[in-house]
């Protein structure tokens, strides 16, 4: 009979402590084209649930959004306003960090409260500034591309083929940044806020969700881009209603699509 070493065997204290391996990208689920309209149930539902803090935010999201407006109007470019609105746009999902908080704490049974929206948002600060940093850079090869265009196709008056053909190439080169800009956002916020997982990750994880999931969420990029439009269309007004429901309707996109539940709660 074989005697065994106790002093090389490992330590079950030790085995049992170290965690399980996670991996590199969360798990999602199969969709139903009418999970959309679902989310925006339960958005509107959080939004009825806390119309305080939900007023509050979105007081806040018209004030930024006029003012943005107003400034690159009094400098009498309208490129210009389009590019600030459009940063607008981009940056708005970090506005929603705070927001995801209120229909987390309703999801555990518990009154949202304005001081827990600002403790998820400095803790997720970091995470935030990765994400605006990654807007930022795809914002910018996105503006160099048009440039590019501009190049392989000069203006030639009174050439519609010429027109046609630069607008073809440039609605089809703003679509692909567009839906990698939409792929990034669409669920990698909600899970920072929700779980302990870094950036890079929740990124990943969010385009893995987008691709399995192609028309549900090109149903639902349709439904988000039809109601900001009506929330800028409303002299900014409505984007004070539009932009909380649309984040309380993201967090539960997110609930029901990323299984991350491998990772620990925040």
């Amino acid at each position: 009979m074989s005697v065994v070493d106790m002093d090389n065997l490992p330590d079950r204290h030790e085995q049992d402590c170290d965690p399980p391996p996670r991996p590199f990208v969360t798990p999602c689920r199969q969709l139903q084209m009418d999970a959309p309209w679902r989310w925006l149930r339960l958005g509107w539902h959080d939004l009825r649930r806390a119309p305080a803090l939900s007023a509050m935010f979105g007081a806040v999201i018209v004030i930024v959004s006029a003012a943005i407006s107003w400034f690159a109007w009094s400098l009498g470019r309208f490129a210009l306003l389009a590019v600030l609105l459009s940063g607008f746009v981009f940056l708005a999902p970090l506005i929603g960090v705070g927001l995801y908080s209120v229909s987390r704490a309703l999801l555990d049974g518990r009154k949202p409260r304005l001081a827990d929206s600002f403790v998820v948002a400095r803790r997720v600060l970091g995470h935030a500034s990765i994400f605006a940093l990654i807007q930022f850079v795809i914002v910018l090869v996105w503006s160099r591309s048009g440039m590019m265009l501009v190049a392989f196709f000069p203006e030639q008056e009174g050439n519609t083929h010429v027109l046609m053909e630069f607008l073809a190439v440039g609605s089809l080169v703003g679509s692909v940044f567009a839906a990698l800009t939409f792929s990034i956002a669409a669920f990698s916020l909600p899970m920072i806020a929700d779980r302990e997982v870094d950036m890079v990750t929740a990124c990943i994880s969010s385009i893995n969700a987008v691709l399995r999931n192609k028309w549900v969420m090109l149903e639902w990029a349709v439904i988000l881009c039809l109601l900001t439009a009506f929330g800028f269309a409303s002299a900014l007004l409505g984007l004070g209603l539009v932009m909380p429901w649309l984040a309380y309707a993201t967090y539960h996109a997110y609930r029901e699509t990323i299984d991350a539940s491998a990772w620990p709660p925040a």
